[in-house]
């Protein structure tokens, strides 16, 4: 048994499950680590999709380059910390997204969109660090029309404590609430923790994650590092304290309205819907990214995997 197949074997009476996350290279130095879905936990509250990007650094005259691509059934919220990229998508929506900004892309019943970097920030070489996350819609909402609503850092509200300050990215938490409009009683936010610096996660949500990007923290005597999503118990409150300078994403919210399926950029409460979504994208009936000509294929892959 591997280090982190025993990591994963931790017994802690807060803990319900803990996911070791893996890095993975794409190419030219730029790697993710993937916490959701894992074989360990499909989802948190609506949360289906949880990847950590980078950080990577870009040499001059190269970036990050996502071709074209679909998604149904869900809103994507891509979150930086460090870098920046370009947003385009179907709807004719050009955006460039900053550290702190929040940028809530409904896919609904259909959109497509291309993640790049722009060509001034590749010319010159840059950073890139942040989390991309897809949030399942409820059923009543899978096929509503696709949006994408953008966020200055500025307008969303941040939580400072001694040594803490939490960006709420979306829903409510220690009283204060996200401007961002969602379909699901949810919450998502950014908390960074000075060494020694203590937070409480209050038991008010049934599902509730938290994702180290950085750094470690102490739950009741056991350390946790960068990488790794606990999923804790329903029920308590959770008191950690930072045993190093960190950076975490909190999240969950309600459990789903029944089971999801998921196919490559495709969520669904059903795979006939599915199975329409993969046939419409090799078809060509998805509307177009305008200024964009390429595209990814729709990948040879096996039976959808259902998200209990």
């Amino acid at each position: 048994m591997s280090w982190d197949e025993t990591r994963e074997t931790l017994q802690h009476p807060a803990l319900e499950t803990l996911i070791v996350t893996r890095t993975r290279d794409l190419g030219d130095g730029f790697e993710v680590r993937r916490a959701l879905p894992s074989a360990r936990r499909r989802m948190v509250g609506p949360f289906i999709f949880l990847d950590q990007m980078g950080p990577a650094v870009f040499r001059s005259g190269h970036g990050l380059d996502v071709r074209p691509h679909p998604h149904i059934g869900l809103s994507t919220v891509t979150y930086l910390f460090d870098g920046e990229v370009l947003h385009r998508d179907s709807l004719g929506t050009v955006q460039t997204i900053r550290p702190g900004q929040v940028n809530w892309m409904t896919a609904g019943r259909g959109i497509v969109h291309s993640e790049r970097t722009g060509p001034e920030v590749r010319a010159a070489g840059s950073r890139l660090f942040g989390m991309q996350a897809w949030v399942a819609l409820p059923k009543q909402y899978e096929e509503t029309g696709p949006a994408f609503i953008h966020h200055a850092s500025d307008t969303m509200p941040f939580i400072e404590g001694e040594g803490v300050r939490l960006h709420l990215i979306a829903g409510a938490l220690y009283g204060k609430r996200s401007p961002v409009q969602t379909h699901s009683d949810m919450f998502y936010a950014d908390a960074a923790l000075e060494d020694g610096a203590g937070l409480v996660l209050p038991a008010e949500h049934e599902e509730r994650g938290l994702y180290l990007a950085e750094g470690s923290v102490e739950i009741d005597g056991v350390e946790f590092g960068a990488g790794e999503l606990l999923v804790f118990r329903p029920g308590s409150e959770i008191d950690l304290r930072a045993t190093t300078p960190a950076r975490m994403m909190i999240l969950g919210g309600e459990p789903m309205d029944g089971p999801r399926y998921i196919f490559w950029n495709f969520v669904s409460s059903s795979k006939e819907r599915l199975e329409q979504a993969k046939a419409d994208w090799k078809a060509g009936r998805f509307a177009p990214v305008p200024q964009e000509t390429e595209f990814i294929p729709l990948p040879e892959e096996p039976a959808p995997v259902r998200n209990p």
